[in-house]
This record gives structure tokens, sequence and C-alpha cells, in this order.
């Protein structure tokens, strides 16, 4: 991994890593034969290192954790999510270019 402030969130750490998380966190739902996915995951660990103490970064694979997808409602993917005091607060869809998701984090960065 590129970046110690990127997580693997799974189904079984998310309550830890996600809900009880003292920093604001954006968890990235991807999979490996997506492309869009794969093309943001560089910008996605630049950008966790921007925010280091800020804002932790997590990603989950919707294949192999999808209890936490279903939950949260994941329809497509890449959609980042982004979590306060363990509750969503705002979620993004699609391949975001990196200018575009810092301007959409700095709103909640701690």
């Amino acid at each position: 991994m590129a970046s110690e402030n990127l997580v693997i969130v799974t189904d079984a750490n998310f309550d830890e890593t996600v809900k009880q998380s003292t920093v604001p966190v954006v968890l990235d739902f991807w999979a490996e034969w997506c492309g869009p996915c794969r093309a943001v995951a560089p910008s996605f660990a630049e950008l966790s290192e921007e925010f280091k103490g800020k804002i932790r970064f997590g990603k989950l694979n919707v294949d192999e954790n999808n209890q936490t997808a279903m939950s949260l409602g994941i329809r497509g993917i890449p959609t980042f999510v982004i979590f306060k005091e363990g509750k969503e607060v705002h979620r993004l869809v699609g391949a975001l270019d990196k200018e575009r998701m810092k301007s959409e984090l700095d709103r909640f960065a701690a």
C-alpha cells in the first residue's frame, strides 16, 4: 500500500475503522475488475498523504465485503463516502479527477 493513512476496510473492521474514527473518513468502494476504480487509485493514494492527520482514507472491495456495501446502498463504483463522527455526511460517485476530489474533501478536513 502506498500510504500508512490508506487502510483496507472490511465488513469485519468497518465499525472500528470508520464508525469509531476520531477524524473524518473517506471510504473508496471499488472492485478489482473496475477500470475507473483502478484509474483513480493513484490519486486517492496521493490525497491520503496530503490529508494525513486530517482525514483517514480507506478502501473497501465490494466483491469481498458486500455486506457493508449493501447496507450503505452502494449501487455503482467507484463510490466515495465521507463519514464524520461515524455518520455518512457526503457521497461522490464516479471516477473523479484529483482536483475535484481534493476540493470536496477540503470541506471535511479536521
